[in-house]
């Protein structure tokens, strides 16, 4: 039985499918749910100093992230949490999944291979790798 799970959302339409896939799992109204989304350092202007992992909810041009996992949250059947933090993929999911002492990360996987994986490198295989807890890596069919 899995009393916490960290699920890492992105911003592609397979998060609808991480989200389905863990509705899978047999859920206790005891469970929680941590749903996350890490905004990639790269891809914002906005200089972050590193003992502040997090982003100020006052930045509009994040509202949307925001919005989406509130959507997701109302689907879940037990207690959620929203976390959005700022930095590199691996590393938050990994801070994240130990704050919480998660017994479950599940993330999906965009299915880079070749040339893409190694200039861009797979999050989920890190994850994987690296992980404190069972993880369990969606990939869209």
């Amino acid at each position: 039985m899995f009393n916490r799970i960290l699920v890492a959302l992105d911003s592609s339409d397979q998060s609808d499918y991480v989200i389905q896939c863990v509705l899978q799992i047999q859920l206790q109204p005891s469970t929680m749910i941590v749903l996350c989304h890490v905004i990639e350092l790269s891809q914002t202007n906005l200089e972050q100093p590193a003992d502040l992992p997090f982003i100020d909810p006052e930045l509009g041009q994040f509202r949307h992230i925001e919005k989406a996992l509130q959507a997701h949250q109302a689907m879940l059947p037990c207690q959620s949490e929203l976390e959005i933090v700022m930095g590199e993929p691996t590393e938050e999911i990994i801070r994240l999944a130990n704050i919480y002492t998660a017994d479950l990360i599940v993330l999906g996987s965009r299915g880079l291979t070749g040339l893409n994986r190694i200039l861009k490198g797979s999050v989920s295989s890190q994850v994987v790798s690296d992980a404190p807890c069972s993880v369990m890596v969606v990939k869209l069919s």
